[in-house]
């Protein structure tokens, strides 16, 4: 459904998760879920997929993950501040867990020459250790954005799990 690429690199994190005792939780606006669809997809991803949250809205960004009315306003809904507001509030949720958060313009077009359709924010997170990338791809049609999307943040996750000190606590 996602192709080799995507399906191998979610395989990858659901057994490094698997073997470190770490659940998975998504928190996702722009791909709308799509990177816990890619998750999901694996037989045997029900042992470490936590959750997935799709908080498109502001409002749902706000109630669901707790990230700041006031932040978005300050500094937009697609920006390195609301995605690491979106893993610190899915990481809320439970110990021993990864998150992954995505925000961006999938497009076409925008409304903002500051923030373009194919701009998109990134962040993963486990415990005070938090990453987070920037992705430019272009006006390219929001197919190719949120696929890219699901490909980077699952490669984002990989980065994170490559500090072996990322380890279930229990």
């Amino acid at each position: 459904m996602f192709g080799d690429e995507i399906d191998g690199l979610a395989v990858q994190v659901i057994e490094v998760c698997r073997s470190r005792g770490l659940m998975l939780v998504t928190a996702e606006s722009c791909t709308g879920g799509l990177i816990a669809g890619a998750l999901t997809a694996i037989p045997g991803s029900s042992d470490v997929v936590d959750r997935g949250y799709v908080t498109y809205s502001y409002e749902a960004k706000t109630a669901m993950l707790g990230v700041p009315l006031s932040m978005i306003q300050e500094h937009g809904a697609v920006s390195q501040e609301v995605a690491r507001a979106m893993v610190a509030g899915a990481l809320a949720h439970g110990p021993d867990r990864v998150a992954v958060a995505v925000t961006g313009v999938a497009g076409p077009g925008s409304d903002s020459q500051e923030k373009p359709a194919g701009l998109v924010h990134m962040a993963a997170g486990h415990g005070e250790v938090m990453r987070h990338h920037a992705a430019r791809y272009g006006d390219v049609g929001r197919e190719v954005v949120r696929l890219s999307t699901v490909r980077d943040a699952l490669l984002l996750v990989q980065a994170l799990l490559a500090d072996d000190s990322i380890q279930a606590t229990t």
